[in-house]
């Protein structure tokens, strides 16, 4: 992306992420009390991700799952009807509700409203030189690959779908792709889980 585009990239990402959070407060407020209502456990789940040029850093997502579940079942894999989904979780992922936290990591610019989405340390580990390269611009809440199949397609094909984004990211692309998130998430709601109902992890 030209240079003054990553700059007004930037501006825009300040902007909405500010106005989102600020629009969202109240509906966060009751998100968050449904969630400490139907189980144990905190408001948000933390756990460190990998972003641009391979720095850590937590990004926010309501919690959707009982504490403490990455320890436990399949771990980072989930599937569609996993016992470790709570109720409101179940619903919050049906509609992509539980990402939306991750407004404060764009605002913090630690993230992007759109690029490539942040990913586990261990499978960054994993990567090919040239499936590091999508670490070269900042993580997304959404990204072409969210948008071209999601969970649906493996690992390595959302992998270069993303570095494919890294080397051809325009605003005008960044548009494309949340207006058609927006879309998938709220009409289509598809991809959520992969084939046979199950987020496969990398290799």
């Amino acid at each position: 992306m030209p240079g003054w585009q990553q700059i007004v990239k930037r501006g825009l990402d300040i902007t909405l992420s500010a106005l989102g959070l600020v629009l969202l407060a109240v509906p966060f407020t009751f998100i968050a009390l449904a969630i400490k209502r139907d189980s144990r456990g905190p408001v948000f789940f933390r756990h460190p991700r990998v972003g641009r040029h391979g720095r850590r850093f937590v990004p926010l997502k309501f919690r959707t799952m009982v504490e403490g579940a990455i320890d436990q079942g399949l771990g980072t894999t989930v599937t569609e009807d996993d016992a470790r989904l709570t109720r409101v979780g179940s619903l919050l992922r049906r509609w992509a509700l539980d990402e939306l936290p991750q407004l404060w990591n764009v605002l913090r610019g630690q993230m992007s409203l759109v690029g490539p989405r942040p990913t586990f340390a261990y499978q960054v580990e994993r990567y090919d030189e040239i499936q590091r390269r999508r670490l070269e611009v900042r993580p997304g809440i959404t990204g072409w690959a969210q948008i071209n199949g999601r969970n649906v397609l493996s690992w390595p094909e959302r992998i270069e779908l993303d570095v494919w984004y890294v080397d051809h990211a325009t605003l005008s692309l960044d548009v494309k792709i949340l207006l058609r998130t927006l879309w998938l998430a709220f009409v289509v709601r598809g991809g959520i889980y992969g084939p046979a109902g199950v987020n496969q992890d990398f290799r």
